[in-house]
């Protein structure tokens, strides 16, 4: 499976990746070794996910939110827990 992913950072932004491991991919990110983004703004925590059977669905899901407005992404994420 290839995962979509929203991060809430520590200073309180959103980071938005794709993985195909989930759990490596979180702890990467929460010990300095993730996205140079989320370097320094850890620990990070897990506020969406979604899932795709190709990596290349993901990759499309991935640049689409990346597209939209910090609002929008906020929105996304509303139904999974307070930001």
């Amino acid at each position: 499976m290839n995962y979509v992913y929203i991060l809430k950072c520590k200073d309180g932004s959103l980071y938005t990746g794709w993985t195909n491991d989930i759990d490596k991919r979180l702890e990467a990110h929460n010990s300095g070794r993730g996205a140079k983004y989320t370097r320094g703004r850890g620990p990070v925590k897990l506020v969406h996910l979604e899932t795709y059977a190709t990596k290349e669905e993901a990759m499309k899901r991935e640049a689409a939110i990346k597209k939209l407005s910090a609002e929008k992404k906020r929105e996304l994420v509303k139904g999974c827990c307070q930001i």
